[in-house]
């Protein structure tokens, strides 16, 4: 897939910009706060609707302007389609392909793939387990569309049981059993479809990401990932799942009345990373650690490009500086041209001739884009 050209207005903070794109890498140079993060950032949330940053949609529109619009044409073996996404700081967010409006935002997703490799994503590892979720999550939006659906139908029964919950626990009045049981139900029918897709997406993500790691590491280290549900699974079965949930929800119960709060489901679920036998974030160096989020993220691009059969986007927002010399030679070696890649950089340094050669560079300042 490529991405022919991006239009944004009163995005963060572009005004009106428009860009062709030219070459299969496109380098973004600029200093910091100038907005390059912010153009990478309207790609994700055309592939994702979401946003590493985790910025509410009022967050994307521009101070001052009430709607802002990312607007793109993107060429794919099946065709070219025309993307949109608009923002409103009062009113809901729309999306159109081929300027028909979508009513189901999830029959947009997979229109365009990304993967996004950001120094943020250095948190994968010494990061809260919230981080890791939300990173499964969006792999998994791009993998399966639906799953944004599924897991947007979790978090809003999710909300509605812990707000009953917490009416119960002030009211002091334990007696509405038949109340909590409808949304135990609930939880437990959307949370099982979360767990077997996460678990399913793990254990195809793995090999992958173990042999990316033992590439770039030279087979010094050994990496596991594991998943490790909330709720504990034996089988690939939405029974067992199910029998599972209801059996922990019942014996927290109390507790759970208790605090005001949800404690079991798949929004405590955690993603281990294990490099040689030993928890990662406990683990070694800070370059150990940027080798397996570089093996994450290859892992991503990979396993995408298996499932779409298309090579997606890949967006780095200033990680060569966060890589020593041999991963990013080991990262612009994977990349070669199979990839359409948007790089942000404050400078032109860590690239060779060859790589400047066949990129086309673009200078970043103030929310306006030029070519020199």
């Amino acid at each position: 897939m490529y991405l022919k050209n991006l239009h944004l207005r009163n995005f963060r903070n572009y005004q009106e910009q428009k860009i062709e794109f030219t070459a299969p890498k496109t380098i973004l140079v600029g200093n910091n706060a100038q907005g390059k993060s912010n153009l990478l950032e309207s790609v994700e949330l055309l592939a994702t609707l979401r946003s590493h940053r985790m910025g509410k949609d009022r967050d994307f529109i521009k101070d001052g302007e009430d709607i802002s619009q990312i607007n793109a044409t993107l060429e794919r073996s099946a065709g070219i389609s025309d993307l949109t996404l608009t923002l409103r700081r009062h009113g809901r967010r729309t999306v159109a392909i081929n300027s028909e409006i979508v009513r189901r935002q999830m029959d947009f997703l997979g229109v365009l793939n990304a993967v996004e490799f950001s120094s943020l994503d250095l948190e994968l590892v010494r990061g809260s387990p919230e981080v890791r979720r939300n990173w499964l999550d969006t792999l998994l939006i791009q993998l399966e569309p639906v799953y944004a659906h599924i897991l947007h139908q979790y978090n809003q029964v999710l909300r509605q049981r812990n707000a009953f919950l917490k009416r119960s626990q002030q009211s002091g009045v334990k007696s509405q059993n038949s109340e909590l049981a409808i949304w135990d139900a609930q939880l437990v029918n959307a949370g099982t479809k979360v767990i077997r897709r996460r678990d399913r997406a793990i254990q195809r993500l793995t090999p992958i990401a173990a042999k990316w790691h033992a590439s770039i590491s030279g087979s010094t280290e050994i990496l596991e990932i594991n998943y490790a549900p909330n709720v504990p699974i034996k089988k690939d079965d939405n029974e067992d799942i199910a029998q599972y949930f209801f059996g922990k929800i019942q014996q927290r119960s109390v507790i759970e009345l208790h605090r005001g709060t949800t404690l079991v489901g798949p929004h405590r679920d955690e993603v281990e990373l294990i490099i040689n036998q030993t928890p990662a974030r406990q683990y070694g160096s800070q370059g150990q650690q940027r080798t397996l989020v570089l093996a994450l993220k290859l892992a991503e691009l990979q396993l995408i490009e298996e499932v779409v059969n298309e090579a997606p986007l890949l967006l780095l927002d200033d990680v060569l500086a966060e890589l020593d010399l041999s991963r990013q030679n080991q990262l612009l070696d994977a990349i070669q041209d199979r990839f359409q890649t948007l790089i942000t950089t404050t400078h032109l340094g860590a690239f060779d001739s060859q790589w400047l050669k066949s990129s086309q560079v673009l200078f970043v300042k103030g929310g306006e884009i030029s070519c020199n």
